[in-house]
């Protein structure tokens, strides 16, 4: 039987080589089974390779949004704050123009309304120093997270590019092991039985590329419906292309594997009901008996030197 490929897809049931003949039909269908799969297998992975590559960009664009979405958050800071020292500043001119116009009151009750005027202006300065300083600080934490945030784009991006020339090379691998599996399906298709090969490719349509199954206490292994036992006994031999009666797939069996018997297990002596017995009697009795019972014992057990 030809060696499976390096690569095995799930649903595949391998068979062992063992000391019992196979069936050559049967090998090269087993073989064939493999040979599909792995292809099959191959197949889908390579079909997946371009949303695995949509997968590589939503990764980068997510991380780029990030960056992107802190450094709009700094930039908002900064503009607010920029709003609110253009504000403090208009509020110094008008208490500058407020003390210059002090000295040109002449009444107390002018100058008392000046007054007033320039608290109101100096608090709403002190009140937007306040939150210029609040902005001062949170633009800080800002400009930190986009550090970060940057930092983790550099990683991001360099884990990217690393499993996009992992992809590239397992797409070149893959390729190559589906122009193998199809030379080699092709040689062994050429020495497959035309009827054998034409029982495989119908099951193997019907069935979702799984041609071949593993017979195993009487059930198939893969629609687990239970063999009858005549047919199960054809199955173990080996010998002949035998079909599930439920779902049409060639079947084989894999015998156990041979279990040896422990090298340093002695063979023990046969015991003696008899001595047994005598054996829990009282001494006197033991004594005056022990000729009888040694007779039955030898009448009875096996002698071992």
């Amino acid at each position: 039987m030809r060696q499976a490929p390096a690569r095995t897809a799930p649903g595949l049931f391998l068979c062992p080589l063992s000391a019992q003949a196979m069936n050559k039909e049967l090998e090269r269908v087993i073989a064939l089974q493999q040979l599909d799969s792995s292809s099959h297998e191959a197949q889908r992975r390579l079909a997946e390779e371009p949303e695995r590559r949509k997968a590589f960009e939503a990764r980068e664009q997510a991380a780029r949004g990030r960056v992107a979405a802190d450094k709009e958050h700094l930039a908002a800071s900064q503009s607010v704050r920029r709003e609110l020292e253009k504000e403090v500043a208009v509020h110094q001119g008008r208490l500058s123009k407020f003390r210059d116009q002090l000295m040109a009151v002449k009444t107390n009750q002018e100058y008392q309304a000046m007054q007033k005027e320039m608290a109101f202006a100096q608090t709403e300065i002190k009140a937007i120093e306040d939150k210029v300083l609040e902005r001062m600080l949170e633009a800080d934490e800002l400009a930190a997270e986009v550090k970060r945030a940057e930092a983790s784009l550099a990683r991001e991006l360099k884990e990217i590019d690393a499993d996009r020339r992992l992809l590239e090379t397992e797409t070149t691998e893959l390729k190559v092991s589906v122009e193998r599996i199809a030379g080699e399906r092709t040689e062994l298709v050429r020495a497959l039985d035309p009827r054998v090969l034409a029982v495989f490719d119908l099951v193997s349509s019907r069935r979702h590329g799984i041609a071949v199954a593993e017979a195993r206490d009487g059930v198939c292994t893969i629609c687990h419906v239970r063999l009858r036992p005549q047919v199960f006994n054809t199955v173990r031999r080996n010998d002949e292309i035998v079909q599930c009666d439920s779902c049409q797939r060639i079947l084989y069996y894999t015998p156990p594997p041979a279990q040896a018997a422990p090298a340093d297990r002695a063979e023990q002596p046969a015991r003696c009901p008899a001595r047994d017995r005598s054996s829990r009697t009282s001494t006197a009795a033991r004594g005056a008996t022990r000729g009888p019972p040694d007779s039955a014992c030898e009448s009875k057990g096996p002698t071992v030197s």
